[in-house]
């Protein structure tokens, strides 16, 4: 898990882990942390702490590939929020 800055929209992310060969991009909000998951519109996961609505962390998958299709990455959380190839740069490169 590498140390990160990512934002998008309003969330911050500062942990990401990115497996490559599945596509499947994790961000956390601090050391990952078991959460309840929820689908996103888009069928990404946002995790939420355990009865709350403070998000710990977003699961993106296929994410470069969406990037690479479509430039930019839309999130529902619950509005709908967009981030850059390059502001996800640093978290594409956790291995």
């Amino acid at each position: 898990m590498e140390r990160v800055n990512i934002t998008i929209g309003p969330l911050s992310f500062d942990h990401a882990d990115y497996d490559s060969d599945n596509d499947v991009l994790y961000l956390h909000v601090g050391e990952p942390q078991p959460g309840e998951g929820e689908e996103t519109p888009e069928g990404h996961v946002v995790r939420y702490a355990p009865g709350t609505s403070r998000i710990v962390g977003l699961t993106v998958l296929g994410a470069r590939e969406i990037l690479d299709r479509y430039g930019h990455l839309a999130v529902t959380v619950p509005e709908t929020v967009e981030t850059t190839a390059e502001q996800l740069a640093p978290a594409l490169a956790a291995v």
